[in-house]
């Protein structure tokens, strides 16, 4: 953007907001018009030659006795006689009024009698159709024994031919048999048996996309035709469903229905071809026949008796569009605007994307909320949609804030709270610091060389207390003791045994220890070196009274020839090179329990650390938020310490700090969620800046379901059906649009290769189910051990030892490919739902996955190590 337009930009944020947000409105509709965008098939005029009828009413189903009433029967055949005077009936023994209400209207009735495996019933629907043949011979003209009986293999073609030769001789009326048409093709013979052949064409069964299917069922026809020309033959069935289950390269959808039911009458009608339309209405009850979510959805009117489709004009494949699209945009458009003015020092660019982001969230959340009115829905579906739609806005939020951080980061004009190391003061002006190092059980002579870097400090005034509590083992504690003697009397050691309260406890005692004089308390880990240079050049950050922490980033060393080490430094680095920036624009950094300096008198007026919570550090800098304090983020590498030792350590870390999240979620809610000292944007990320750690639960919980969901389709389809469209796609476009993000961001502003940048997305995505448990323990439980995050190299163990740190990622990437495997064999690829289903099972198993082979990482580089 030039220098001119900028200027513009500033001067009118609101304009610029305005015009963004009707720009991304406008483009939003005009989106919802392209995948509208009317198809123009052949104008029909004239009746159509015949429908197949089932007069099931929507909550109807022969399943559970429920049956129209002579009234709703009488209405359909009604309405169907504008269009037509022939149906065609499948069962004698339902609906049996059906006979004579078609009489009344005028309409010829092929007659079916239902013919399967259980005989008592055949001879019941024989009887009655010689019945009521009998009976209304100027209504029934043609009766059918038996659909698909051959194609089912429920009886023998002999068994079939002997009920047409019975029908035969006690009816006037032609006799025939509907079956597709290579079974007459297979069993020829049928045709000395029957007065006409009937033939059910159905290219989207077969897998044929729309455009060839016309031709195709051409085709099938001529065959038929060629090969019984002394018959006449009727096309029985024919149709295309308007929504449901995609087969191979055949789509349902209403545009689809349209053309290809208009082109086939004019086809028809073109070549004297005799046919009944499979189905007069859509049959809700249906789903449960076998055929999946698509055979509720033949017909070419819905299950409310309203036409689906014009037979002249142009077909649009949702008539709603525009009401759905005006619905999106005025959604969208405040929060829009809001944003667009709010972050006017954002640069052109990123407000338009965040912007387009917020309208896409608005679309997709009107279109998971109304497409479920195009399905005809069970209590299970309306029940499971009951209760993934709070997950999908969940989802939606998450994508939100990431987007968020995204926009922020690459598209600022510059950072607005940014900090850097200062001059150093003088010794006269230097603030007297305590520096705090917290021990348990750490081997000691990692432990001196933190102490070693420490007493090289270019620095006047400061103080050193090592805090070693509940260490057992003398041979451990002692070295560390007689090493502070030797540095002298600045170097001060305590051993506490028993204590309680864990680091936090022994950091509260070292602050009753400290010197009179410290105005700072700085705390770091036992495996820190520390630049001779931090207190130098970062305590003049003190000077203002409003400033109560300094905070640098966790860094480590020795990682580079260590393959498990180098991918966890970098994936630790992702979070202080991107997202404690984001928060240091609103003052709402999580302070971490090394690294960090803070000013005494806050630190002891605001109750000291918190041993309610295992993450004492980051409750900390909330609690110094709320009195209105500010926090400084200075990303410059002042120490570095030594990543987790291996997997387990690393797990257990992340584990602590997920548990501590919710403690401090939990006992800080009021802040949060309330008006008061924090800040909007400080609440804001205090709130949300647990979501992407939120999102490994969910992911934990639908990976459970859907192992569940699963296991039922394989087993019980009949059951458990294929989850729709609705539910799969904002799932795998979160997982891309996530992926995206992560990298992108790490491209930006993390310095390492392309290969450290997959590599720390493994360590990252490893930590998924430790995580997961981490936020749902800590919902549900009050306390957990502190478990100190082991750096030293452990003894190794065998390769089979290597994988005992995740046993249940393990058990969930096993059970997640047997899903896979037990779906590619009982589904394939007819279903574009069994395909989705497929690849969200895979992409649920990439977090497992990545932490056995994180695991194996880690064993096989402590064996070089060793």
């Amino acid at each position: 953007m030039s220098a001119t337009a900028a200027n513009h930009d500033s001067r009118h944020p609101l304009f610029t907001a305005l015009v963004l947000a009707l720009v991304v409105a406008a483009m939003n509709i005009g989106l919802w018009w392209w995948g509208n965008l009317p198809h123009g098939p052949d104008d029909w005029h004239g009746q159509i030659s015949g429908f197949s009828l089932s007069v099931f009413q929507r909550y109807q189903s022969p399943f559970k006795q429920d049956y129209p009433s002579d009234d709703e029967i009488a209405a359909d055949l009604h309405l169907l006689s504008k269009y037509t005077g022939n149906v065609r009936t499948y069962t004698m023994q339902q609906n049996p009024q059906l006979y004579r209400l078609a009489q009344k209207e005028g309409l010829k009735v092929m007659a079916g009698a239902e013919i399967d495996k259980r005989l008592d019933n055949n001879e019941r629907e024989i009887e009655l159709l010689i019945a009521k043949a009998r009976r209304y011979p100027e209504t029934i003209t043609r009766v059918i024994v038996g659909n698909e009986v051959l194609f089912r293999n429920d009886l023998t073609p002999e068994q079939m031919m002997a009920y047409l030769d019975r029908v035969r001789a006690a009816l006037h009326q032609p006799v025939s048999i509907a079956e597709p048409e290579y079974i007459w093709l297979k069993y020829p013979e049928l045709a000395d048996h029957v007065d006409f052949i009937t033939i059910h064409l159905f290219p989207f069964w077969n897998g044929i996309p729309r455009s060839d299917a016309i031709p195709a069922a051409l085709g099938a026809y001529n065959e038929i035709q060629q090969r019984f020309p002394n018959k006449h033959i009727v096309v029985g069935e024919i149709g295309w469903p308007s929504n449901g289950d995609r087969h191979e390269y055949a789509d349902p959808s209403v545009s689809n229905e349209a053309i290809f039911i208009r082109n086939w009458l004019n086809l028809a009608k073109q070549h004297h071809i005799e046919y009944y339309l499979l189905e007069a209405f859509d049959q809700p009850w249906k789903e449960n026949l076998g055929e999946g979510r698509t055979g509720a959805y033949w017909g070419i009117f819905n299950a409310d008796r309203q036409p689906k489709f014009p037979f002249t004009g142009p077909v649009t494949e949702d008539t709603a569009w525009p009401w759905k699209a005006i619905a999106a945009s005025l959604l969208s458009l405040l929060p829009m605007i809001w944003f667009a003015r709010r972050f006017s020092r954002f640069k052109l660019m990123g407000r338009l994307f965040f912007c387009m982001l917020i309208q896409l969230a608005c679309g997709l959340l009107t279109w998971s909320a109304t497409l479920p009115f195009n399905f005809y829905l069970s209590w299970v579906d309306w029940t499971m949609l009951v209760l993934l739609f709070p997950a999908q806005i969940a989802i939606l939020s998450i994508l939100l804030i990431n987007g968020f951080e995204f926009t922020e980061v690459l598209w600022r004009r510059g950072w607005v709270r940014h900090a850097g190391m200062l001059r150093p003061d003088p010794p006269e002006k230097q603030p007297f610091v305590s520096i705090h190092l917290a021990c348990y059980n750490e081997p000691p002579e990692m432990v001196i060389v933190t102490l070693d870097s420490l007493a090289a400090l270019d620095y006047a005034n400061f103080e050193v207390l090592v805090i070693d509590n509940n260490t057992k083992d003398p041979a451990v504690w002692q070295p560390v003791q007689e090493y502070c003697e030797k540095l002298g009397t600045r170097f001060r050691f305590f051993h506490l045994e028993p204590w309680p309260g864990y680091k936090a406890g022994a950091l509260n005692f070292g602050l009753k220890e400290t010197d009179p004089r410290a105005d700072v308390v700085a705390v770091i880990d036992a495996d820190y070196e520390v630049r001779a240079d931090w207190l130098a050049t970062l305590t003049g950050y003190f000077h203002d009274p409003k400033v109560a922490v300094v905070q640098c980033p966790q860094a480590h060393r020795e990682f580079v020839h260590n393959t498990f080490r180098r991918m966890t430094a970098w994936e630790y680095d992702g979070f202080f090179r991107i997202g404690m920036h984001h928060r240091n624009e609103r003052n709402a950094i999580i302070q971490h329990g090394t690294m960090t300096m803070v000013r005494r008198t806050a630190l002891e007026g605001t109750g000291g650390w918190s041993e309610w919570t295992i993450c004492e550090d980051a409750e900390l800098g909330l609690r110094l938020m709320h009195a209105g304090y500010e926090l400084v983020y200075v990303d410059e590498l002042m120490g570095k310490g030594l990543t987790p030792a291996d997997f387990k350590a690393y797990k257990s870390q992340r584990y602590r700090w997920a548990f501590g999240a919710m403690q401090i979620l939990k006992g800080r809610w009021d802040w949060m969620t309330k008006k008061g000292p924090l800040s909007a944007g400080q609440r804001f990320h205090f709130l949300t800046g647990w979501f992407s750690w939120f999102a490994d639960a969910l992911h934990l919980i639908f990976t459970l379901m859907a192992l569940f969901w699963t296991a039922g389709m394989v087993a019980y389809p009949q059951y458990f059906s294929l989850p729709m469209q609705l539910f799969l796609i904002p799932v795998i476009g979160f997982f891309f649009a996530k992926a995206i993000f992560g990298i992108v961001l790490y491209r930006a502003r993390v310095p390492c290769s392309w290969y450290d940048t997959l590599m720390a997305s493994l360590a990252s995505m490893g930590l998924s189910h430790a995580i997961a448990r981490g936020i749902l323990h800590g919902l549900t439980r009050e306390k957990t051990s502190f478990v100190v995050t082991a750096k030293s190299r452990r003894l190794g163990g065998s390769n089979f030892a290597a994988f005992a740190p995740v046993r249940e990622e393990a058990l969930m990437a096993i059970a997640l490919l047997l899903c896979i495997v037990g779906m590619a064999l009982g589904y394939g690829t007819r279903y574009i739902e069994g395909t989705l289903w497929m690849f969200i099972l895979a992409a649920q198993s990439i977090p497992y996955v990545s932490a056995v082979v994180g695991a194996w990482i880690a064993h096989k580089a402590g064996d070089k190590a060793g």
